[in-house]
């Protein structure tokens, strides 16, 4: 490590230096850190705008899972089959696809090793049930909340060898020579607008910005979640993917995205049991007028509605492919009274969906589960209760009393399945930045439920392993990082002294960007609206500094919405290039086709045409350009064909440059 003072303009900003900085505070970030020391690499500090906010700390489900190889005696699996389940979702590159495979023994058991509790059997097995995409019993959970029992863990190992933490510093610039990355630009919102009483010149030179030198960045700032308004990812967590496009970081599969029924506060996915304990949905007007059971308008029989809304637990993530004689269509119902009818939906734990509930009008498969459970008596609150108390506690615990509240719903962004193209060592195309976790594009269309939490660990221990290996030696020089740095911070720092005033329009703005977002390129998705939200985009972006006004105090704003916009366009231009170039509905996205099929009863904007899989084997990976972004279609990487004998791949392991 190294402390010195670069001056750019008026500002005199503090540098660090580092071999590698890792940026983000979540499961992927910290594993990324605690991996690369104990590699070697102990040249290393954390950068997170909080340190206590991000996806993988507040969010869950009612059983959250983690997938992984089969580990358990009576289930047949390998690495190999688990690859090729990775890679059939379509849109893989099957050396990823290989690797998280490969990888997620290794990586699980680290994670139980720290203190993640994971159940086990009194003979060891880690027994394993299966999710949604999964032929073989790979899931397995810690609970609602694995995800946050994993990242504190991992904070533990962190904190254990006194790994720098930056806290407060929200990354707002990459910095980049030829082609590599030479280090970060960061807003230090612990004092940004409290110096020079709030004069964002800083004409006595105190910093609100902070630069890190450095030659490697592991970026793990999750996915873009502050593009959408309706979102189940936590109000903590906005991503910064934008920041990445700026910097010429090319995009892949941008257009998956994982959408489904969650709760608006809190934010929490009501998959699962809170499904399959059959409660009652219900809308009123925005003033909780003209209440109304709205799904018994739609099916005129008691045994599906019933079997719907207990598949919803199974198959909650919105699949295009399940609209028209699956669960999801429940997802469509429940959209068009939130966003045509201009009306707020609830799930009522205390009262059953149908007057006098029969249990035997559900399919077999729905009425064994909840026989097997016991569950077969009551009202929802009491089914959820007996099959599973925690889920309720979790609501209790955020002021929400299943028993007695109603509980506000919407189909919310929840996993983008895309977002940075990496290698196999999860480097971009930006040499010496990797990106890991959900801002690495490594799923496709579809993928196996708790799969993302396994991407996240093995992306970390991939990215480490190759920085301890190839990627030694310190940063540049000084001298070097002041001359290559100063045009580029300069920039960034005039986008804040431009729209520095007295008004603040950059919340609202925000908010704006979020709600037409959700609006049209979510799940339901019209090209033409597209289109139109694509102008007003790129127009806002060309003018940023002339529309956005903001005071000191809340100069974060501005960068986050710089941030969000960037993204949006990005994404949108990816979606309207998909359309272009003939792509029909797939995945969690109906796209609106003027001569597909109009499933009955359903308004004309859901008319569509289901994708035929011709497209599966096809990456789209995009780049940008100022206001521009292009495209381009290329074959997916196929799964690797490696030599698996012994002596072979030891003599090979031992000359260490093939491994790399």
């Amino acid at each position: 490590m190294n402390l010195y003072k670069i001056t750019v303009g008026d500002y005199e900003i503090p540098v660090h230096s580092f071999n590698t900085i890792i940026v983000g505070s979540g499961a992927a970030g910290l594993s990324a850190a605690d991996k690369l020391y104990n590699f070697g690499q102990k040249d290393i500090a954390i950068i997170t705008e909080n340190m206590n906010a991000g996806t993988s700390r507040n969010t869950g489900s009612d059983k959250q899972t983690y997938y992984k190889l089969s580990v358990e005696g009576s289930e047949m699996d390998s690495v190999r089959e688990m690859a090729q389940n990775l890679f059939d979702g379509q849109c893989v590159d099957g050396d990823t696809a290989l690797i998280e495979a490969a990888l997620s023994v290794q990586c699980f058991m680290k994670l139980a090793d720290i203190g993640v509790p994971f159940p086990v059997n009194r003979y060891g097995e880690y027994i394993g049930y299966k999710t949604d995409h999964d032929p073989r019993k790979r899931a397995t959970s810690a609970g609602p909340l694995t995800s946050k029992l994993m990242t504190e863990a991992l904070e533990n190992q962190v904190m254990s060898k006194g790994i720098p933490i930056f806290d407060n510093h929200l990354a707002v610039k990459i910095l980049t020579d030829g082609g590599r990355v030479v280090g970060l630009l960061c807003l230090n919102t612990k004092s940004s607008g409290n110096e020079n009483n709030g004069d964002i010149t800083n004409a006595d030179k105190k910093a609100t910005f902070t630069a890190f030198s450095c030659k490697n960045i592991i970026y793990a700032t999750g996915g873009p979640a502050g593009m959408y308004s309706e979102s189940v990812y936590p109000f903590s967590h906005h991503g910064s993917t934008g920041v990445a496009f700026m910097a010429g970081v090319k995009g892949k599969n941008l257009t998956e995205w994982q959408y489904g029924l969650s709760s608006v506060k809190p934010r929490w996915n009501v998959s699962g049991t809170y499904m399959q304990c059959l409660p009652c949905f219900v809308s009123t007007n925005e003033d909780g007028s003209d209440e109304k059971e709205f799904l018994n308008e739609y099916f005129k029989d008691d045994g599906e509605l019933l079997t719907k809304i207990f598949m919803k637990g199974y198959q909650w993530p919105f699949d295009v492919r399940k609209v028209e004689d699956g669960s999801s269509i429940i997802d469509i119902l429940v959209y068009i009274e939130s966003y045509i009818k201009k009306r707020r939906v609830y799930l009522d734990f205390t009262k059953n969906p149908t007057k006098n509930i029969d249990f035997s009008v559900l399919d077999n498969e729905a009425y064994e589960y909840l026989e097997s459970a016991g569950a077969l008596f009551g009202t929802p609150i009491d089914r959820l209760l007996h099959m599973n108390a925690p889920a309720v506690q979790f609501y209790k615990s955020h002021g929400v009393d299943l028993s007695v509240d109603r509980l506000e719903i919407a189909l919310c962004a929840q996993h983008n399945n895309g977002g940075l193209d990496v290698d196999l060592w999860w480097q971009t195309n930006i040499e010496g930045l990797f990106a890991v976790g959900e801002v690495a594009a490594t799923h496709g269309v579809y993928r196996p439920g708790g799969s993302a939490l396994n991407a996240g660990q093995v992306g970390a221990a991939r990215a480490a392993r190759y920085i301890a290996k190839k990627g030694t030696g310190e940063a540049i020089g000084n001298e070097d990082f002041a001359r290559i740095s100063n045009t580029q911070i300069k920039e960034t720092i005039e986008i804040a002294k431009s729209v520095s005033g007295n008004d603040n329009n950059a919340k609202q703005m925000l908010i704006y960007a979020r709600k037409k977002m959700s609006e049209v390129a979510a799940a339901i998705r019209d090209v033409r609206r597209i289109e139109e939200y694509i102008v007003e985009v790129r127009n806002t972006l060309s003018n940023f500094t002339q529309l956005v006004k903001v005071n000191s105090p809340n100069l974060k704003q501005v960068y986050i919405l710089l941030d969000t916009l960037v993204s949006q366009l990005v994404y949108l231009c990816a979606i309207k290039d998909y359309v272009d170039n003939d792509g029909k509905s797939r995945g969690s996205a109906l796209y609106y086709t003027p001569n597909g099929k109009l499933v009955e009863n359903l308004p004309e904007m859901f008319r569509f045409s289901l994708d035929d899989h011709s497209k599966g084997n096809m990456v789209q990976v995009g780049e940008l350009d100022q206001t521009d972004v292009s495209f381009n279609w290329r074959p997916v990487r196929p799964m690797p064909e490696e030599d698996s004998f012994f002596e072979n791949v030891w003599r090979k392991y031992r000359e260490n440059g093939n491994v790399y």
